[in-house]
Parts: structure tokens; sequence; C-alpha cells
């Protein structure tokens, strides 16, 4: 995978807007959930990536060790052999000087070699690590990302528990009320009230007749008097 792809799918995941995508879900918790799957299995896909884009800049890295300790050597064998050289040169050996000092010359041209190789790798292990650090930098945003999501996901299942349970309370208390057993309560008390007032109005009924037979005892008693006197009357004429 180039590491352009790469790095615009980690950053791309990385910045994804959650609050935005569960807006438009139509359920939110499957929503959330099939994310964390997407997300785990993206992040292990990245993983794979990035391992790959480290183990090549390590191998440019090793590489350019090895010119570099090649750089040294071969100036270490073009010294020793310039000095060879000299020290033949001066016992009047001048052909194996000669010879030293080509060899002296073929060392430095391996040096020379060697430090432009490591020279020319030196921007692309540069811009090798500069590409690591990135994607390890959007991994790590991704991580929290899914960190995120599963505690969303938990947060949403637990409030929609809340609410089927808020919701149910509701229903059965709407039920209650479209049910009120109270109303026949009313009724009967209403029934019992009439009853009593019933009785009352019998009372105050049975109350006014017995005081009218009362009155009319008394009348009589009255008559009975008026009648004794008037006999009276009659006797003493």
């Amino acid at each position: 995978m180039p590491k352009q792809t790469i790095l615009g799918r980690v950053t791309q995941l990385a910045k994804a807007n959650l609050n935005a995508l569960l807006d438009q879900a139509e359920d939110p918790q499957k929503m959330l959930d099939q994310l964390i799957r997407d997300y785990s299995n993206n992040i292990r896909e990245a993983e794979e990536a990035v391992a790959t884009t480290i183990g090549n800049l390590r191998m440019l890295e090793q590489d350019l060790k090895e010119d570099q300790d090649a750089a040294v050597e071969w100036g270490g064998k073009a010294l020793a052999a310039s000095r060879k050289a000299d020290e033949l040169r001066a016992g009047d050996n001048a052909t194996e000087a000669d010879k030293f000092d080509r060899l002296a010359k073929v060392a430095l041209g391996r040096q020379l070699q060697s430090e432009k190789e490591a020279k020319g790798a030196e921007p692309t292990i540069a811009s090798q690590t500069e590409v690591v650090e990135k994607l390890r930098s959007g991994l790590d945003r991704m991580k929290t990302k899914l960190t995120e999501l599963e505690s969303r996901r938990d947060q949403l299942v637990a409030r929609a528990k809340t609410a089927q349970a808020q919701n149910q309370m509701m229903d059965a208390a709407q039920n209650i009320d479209v049910l009120d057993p109270t109303s026949e309560l009313s009724r009967f008390e209403e029934k019992v009230r009439r009853e009593e007032a019933r009785a009352l109005g019998k009372q105050e009924l049975a109350a006014s007749s017995l005081d009218a037979q009362f009155e009319e005892l008394d009348a009589l008693g009255d008559e009975a008097e008026i009648t004794a006197r008037l006999a009276a009357l009659k006797a003493t004429t």
C-alpha cells in the first residue's frame, strides 16, 4: 500500500465527525456497533501498513549506516595504502609504491561512492521518518476515537434502557388514568351520599310527623279542659 494512501486513510478516519454520523443514523446504537467493528479492522490494517513502513525505514537506516561505515572503512584503507606507498617510495621501490598508490585511489573512489550513497539516502530517510511519525500520530488518534466510540456506545445503550423504562412507566401511568379505579369509588360515594340524604329526609319527616302528633295531643288536652270548665260553670248555675 502506498505511503500517501495509508497516511490519507489514517487521517480521514481519525477526523471522522461522530456527532454528524450519529445525527444522520436511524439507529445510532447499531451504527456505533458497526463503526466500532470497522474502526477496529481499519486500525489493524493501518497498524500492519505502518509496521511495514517502519520496517522499510529501518532498512534504509541500516543501509545508510552501512554506507557510512563503508566510507570510513575505505578511507582507512586508502590511508593505509598511501602510507605503504610512501614507505616503499622512500625505500626506492617505486614500482610497488605506484601499486599501493593505485590501491589508495581505488579505496578513495569506493569511499566517495559510499559517501554519495549515504548522502543521497538521507533526504529519503528524513521524509520516511516524517511519514512514520504522522502515521503513528494518526493511529494514536484512531485509537482515541475508538475509545470514544465505545464510550458513546455504552452511554447510548444506558440512555436507551433508561428511556425504555421511563416509557413503560408512563404507559402504565396512562393506563391507570384511563382505567382509574377512583372513578368507581366516586360513583359509590355519590350513591352513599344519596342514601344518607334519604335517611336524613326520612328522619326529618319522621320528626315533623311526631311534632304534629304532639301538637294534636296538646290540642285535645286543651279541648278537654275547656269542656270540663264549661261543665263546671253549668253546675254552678
